[in-house]
């Protein structure tokens, strides 16, 4: 019998954020280094990278809903204008910090409409839209997971999902959420077919400067079927990167180096892995569950 292929998805995060991390999914994609990412459509430096996927049909590029902007200085605001009323924003108008605070203040009609108004506008910019997944896990809340889950369907696309949150990655932000409160959203995403993932593994933002990165011990004795890599590459670009993230730009910027590599290529070869994108799995669930 032989060994058992793991499909995996390396796939940027962030996308959008800022310049950098709009080179380096460029840049790594083309170079068969990840296979997929997701812009944050509120985020500043969207219009860029909407131009090029636009202009660039071999990139696969999702949304990375997103309800949180949690970076000391530089922040983003909600796409569909929502006021104070939503709950989607603070005193200065900006998204919440932390998922904590969103899930206690958030209108859930307001949630989707924000989410909605964040795929249209991707849409619209002429971004083939592979796939819905969320910054800081926000769309997995008990709260409003089911509208997450039904958003997909309406626009016929995937949804990042795991089989429990246990297992997706960046559950850090779902701190007390109940398990149980879960498995309605899993078995309404498998009744409609869509693919839910084993595992969402996560880059360590805990990881010291001097602490070498090991994305391979990550990923050695993988027996899943599916697994989506959440990673967060990012370019050095005039010392921005660094700015934004004072504390923990390195570990962006190391995993940009580190796929950039040939090395980093040539060990994913060697590995049981199939590596697909989200483009793959949207277009074989389509056709299963024809319009």
């Amino acid at each position: 019998m032989g060994t058992q292929m793991t499909r995996l998805m390396i796939h940027a995060d962030d996308v959008g954020m800022c310049h950098g991390a709009n080179s380096a999914f460029v840049e790594l994609s083309n170079a068969g280094s990840i296979t997929c990412g997701s812009v944050m459509v509120p985020c500043p430096w969207f219009a860029e990278i909407a131009s090029i996927a636009a202009a660039d049909g071999s990139l696969d590029l999702g949304v990375h809903l997103t309800l949180n902007s949690e970076k000391p200085h530089y922040r983003w605001a909600p796409v569909s204008r929502a006021g104070r009323s939503s709950g989607l924003v603070d005193d200065g108008g900006f998204m919440w910090r932390d998922v904590a605070t969103l899930r206690r203040r958030a209108d859930p009609g307001a949630v989707e409409g924000e989410w909605r108004a964040q795929i249209d506008r991707a849409l619209t910019a002429g971004i083939d839209v592979t796939h819905l997944d969320a910054h800081m896990g926000s769309a997995l809340a008990p709260e409003w997971c089911e509208a997450y889950i039904r958003v997909g369907l309406d626009y016929r696309l995937p949804v990042l999902i795991t089989s429990t949150v246990a297992w997706y990655g960046p559950n850090n932000h779902l701190a007390g959420v109940d398990e149980t409160l879960f498995e309605p959203f899993v078995a309404q995403a498998r009744a409609a077919g869509l693919p839910v993932f084993d595992r969402v593994l996560e880059t360590n933002f805990d990881r010291p400067a001097d602490l070498a990165a090991d994305y391979q011990s990550m990923l050695t004795g993988l027996t899943d079927d599916l697994v989506f890599c959440a990673f967060h590459p990012c370019v050095r670009a005039a010392g921005e990167i660094e700015v934004i993230e004072p504390e923990q730009f390195h570990v962006r910027t190391d995993e940009y180096d580190l796929f950039r590599q040939p090395s980093w290529r040539s060990w994913l070869a060697e590995q049981p892995f199939e590596l697909i994108g989200m483009r793959e799995l949207r277009d074989h669930w389509r056709s299963a569950h024809p319009a």
